[in-house]
């Protein structure tokens, strides 16, 4: 099969509307299938139901169920064939449904996905997106609610980057589509529904960049994925204390942009890291530790991570005391000795 011309439908540009998050992920896999007949798209439920979030809504009435199917509740499996149609020219996006659902395809994705163009001398590539919707805020019980990123992050040979609104999970998984190699795609779902005005097709900055997100001078706040909107709304709170947070989305959690961050680490000599999985042996260990050897002269206090408890995902009742809060990162900040 031949990749289509790319002036169609995807290249022409709308009139701005409100998109949610989980509707400009639509949009890009409809794009992307209109642009290239060599993607495909199939998981648990993406076909007629349209996924459990409804990400692959009315996909299938419009290119058919040889383009977009439901597949067995094998996640291995569906690791496993993507694989080999990604070998074969294939351009499969796959679905995981939920987070903690694809530790199944754990083995597949290390072993295999992971080190297939290592273990060819760059001969075979994968170019290959594994889209994983997680973390938690959505009242759901474990199994649905897990932050799984250090797990892919921490495998050599994974892209692994994690959209905060609209615009970017549009561009990025339309980059990541495009990619030779293969992408871990993690969508926070209680973004999802979060709504900003689009005109697409939309093209932000390349995937594996950093963005600083709101201007300050006081702290570097680091999130991703669903802690930006935290980390933000932490910087509202602080400014009415006379408190300048900067705030950065890492968007790429690997490759990790140490410019970008080091850079405002390096203008507010202070960084915090915010996330929601559990802070021992959590990402934000290897942002401090990044932060730290890189621009250990320019920091005026210890880097601080707040993070989910080190405990299992709790129940749908216990959540909101075991998610970041702003009220918790402006808790943390009052730990530093500010006159240091």
């Amino acid at each position: 099969m031949t990749a289509t011309a790319t002036s169609s439908p995807a290249a022409e540009a709308s009139a701005p509307t409100q998109l949610t998050m989980a509707g400009a992920l639509n949009a890009a896999l409809r794009d992307a299938m209109a642009a290239d007949d060599r993607v495909i798209v199939y998981g648990e439920d993406v076909g007629p139901l349209g996924g459990v979030f409804r990400v692959t809504d009315g996909l299938q009435a419009e290119f058919g169920d040889h383009r977009i199917w439901d597949s067995p509740l094998a996640e291995s499996g569906i690791i496993g064939t993507a694989v080999g149609m990604a070998m074969y020219g294939m351009r499969p996006v796959v679905e995981m449904q939920f987070d903690a659902f694809s530790y199944p395809a754990f083995e597949q994705m290390v072993s295999h996905v992971a080190k297939m163009r290592n273990r060819t001398k760059g001969r075979v590539t994968l170019p290959m997106v594994v889209r994983i919707p997680c973390a938690g805020a959505i009242g759901g019980v474990e199994h649905h609610s897990d932050s799984s990123e250090s797990y892919w992050a921490s495998t050599p040979g994974l892209t692994v980057v994690m959209p905060s609104n609209p615009a970017d999970a549009y561009s990025m998984l339309r980059e990541a589509i495009e990619s030779d190699d293969p992408v871990v795609f993690m969508e926070p779902k209680s973004r999802y529904w979060s709504k900003a005005p689009l005109a697409l097709p939309v093209t932000t900055a390349p995937m594996d960049r950093a963005e600083v997100v709101r201007e300050g001078t006081d702290v570097t706040l680091i999130g991703y994925g669903p802690t930006v909107r935290t980390a933000l709304e932490a910087a509202d709170a602080a400014a009415a204390e006379g408190l300048s947070i900067e705030v950065v989305d890492l968007r790429s959690l690997s490759p990790f942009d140490d410019a970008t961050v080091s850079a405002s680490v390096r203008k507010t000599s202070r960084a915090a890291v915010i996330h929601e999985a559990a802070q021992f042996g959590g990402y934000g260990a290897e942002v401090a530790a990044r932060v730290t050897e890189r621009n250990f002269h320019h920091l005026a206090a210890p880097v601080l991570r707040i993070a989910g408890f080190d405990i299992p995902f709790p129940s749908p009742k216990l959540e909101e005391y075991h998610l970041p809060t702003a009220d918790r990162v402006l808790a943390a900040l009052d730990t530093w000795e500010w006159d240091a």
